[in-house]
């Protein structure tokens, strides 16, 4: 239709029909360039207006511009129903089906240590053990004196032990070389019976494929009136068996020293070393696993006990080592090395704690 002021109602009627009828906000952009851009219909009408009579543009001006402000409205009006509906059929197309399962996301591992650490309370704690703790930096007397090492002891010298700068009064703090310290402060704090048992980092100038400097130890201590060897041999070889999981877990002990035990000895246990890991409870080779003794008079006496009326037995081993022996690992060094990978490879999911029921691994 030719514009004509004439026909602005005619006009204006096919205009909204054609608005109306627009698909997209694309054909509504170029319908609106071609009716109110600079060459559109009503543009050009809108021009006429400046050859017209002062009398003929106060008449033909608010219809104009009425026309004008209409169609630009009803424009709008179709816009947002358009960018409704192009949301909408979006939406539709990208719906979530939220009854699939989620992604599986990474998470984190609980180190073999702290693995073996509650393998291990929960075997003790089964026996009726409680877990002692005790500080890291220790003084001489409860890391040495009262544990009965003489004076020269090679784990009194530098070269074997970690100690601190000397205070005014020339004492110097150490490292802990055991966690033998902390048996020493639950006697003197308790009166048998005690069972406890001790789990904590120790420290030595060590380093190599199975020694660090620091590394992780676990010892146990069973105070009271009658305890025996048959008891520290029995209760070792119930520990073993249930923590390397199986059945007859063959030991023996060895002559050995420890000066805080009397008499003392090193348990083995039997294994097969024929291929590329070390079984338990079968073959024919043995495995030295710990050190063990009756704890020694000397030792109950600095404790403030008397040992014609108490006796016990003690024991200690090496959980990085226990943890190399079950899982096999061969190095003890990327214990401490923060690898990502390592720790993807042999690590447990924290969640599942061990129990004796339940499963330990």
């Amino acid at each position: 239709m030719t514009a004509t002021l004439d026909n602005l109602d005619a006009l204006e009627t096919e205009i909204s029909a054609a608005i109306n009828a627009t698909a997209n906000e694309a054909a509504l952009e170029e319908l609106r360039v071609a009716e109110l851009g600079k060459k559109g219909r009503v543009s050009l009408l809108m021009r006429e207006l400046g050859k017209m009579s002062p009398e003929e543009r106060q008449v033909a001006g608010p219809k104009l511009n009425g026309l004008k402000t209409r169609l630009g409205d009803l424009i709008t009006s179709r816009k947002e129903i358009l960018e409704t509906e192009a949301l909408n059929a979006q939406l539709a197309a990208e719906t979530l089906d939220m009854s699939l399962p989620p992604r599986p996301e990474p998470v984190g591992a609980l180190h073999p240590v702290m693995q073996v650490f509650e393998e291990v309370a929960a075997i003790f704690g089964d026996m009726g053990f409680a877990v002692a703790e005790g500080p890291d930096i220790e003084d001489d007397f409860h890391n040495f004196t009262a544990l009965n090492f003489p004076e020269g002891h090679p784990a009194r010298e530098d070269h074997d032990t970690f100690f601190m700068a000397p205070d005014s009064d020339g004492n110097r703090k150490v490292l802990r070389t055991h966690t033998s310290p902390v048996q020493i402060r639950t006697m003197m704090s308790q009166k048998p019976p005690i069972r406890v048992i001790i789990p904590g980092r120790v420290y030595r100038k060590d380093w190599d494929a199975t020694h660090t400097p620091m590394f992780h130890q676990v010892e146990g201590l069973v105070i009271d009136k009658t305890t025996n060897m048959g008891h520290l041999k029995q209760c070792l070889t119930d520990f073993l068996e249930a923590f390397f999981e199986v059945d007859n877990a063959e030991t023996r002990f060895r002559p050995h020293f420890f000066p805080f035990t009397e008499p003392s000895a090193e348990m083995d246990v039997r294994c097969d070393r024929s291929g590329d890991s070390i079984k338990v409870g079968q073959g024919d080779s043995w495995l030295e696993i710990l050190g063990s003794g009756m704890v020694h008079p000397n030792v109950l006496r600095n404790c403030g006990l008397d040992p014609d009326e108490y006796q016990g037995f003690a024991f200690g081993m090496g959980i990085d080592r226990l943890a190399m022996l079950k899982y096999g690992m061969p190095d003890l060094r990327p214990y401490f090395e923060a690898d990502a990978d390592w720790i993807s490879n042999y690590g447990f999911k924290p969640w599942l704690l061990p129990t004796l029921t339940g499963g330990l691994s």
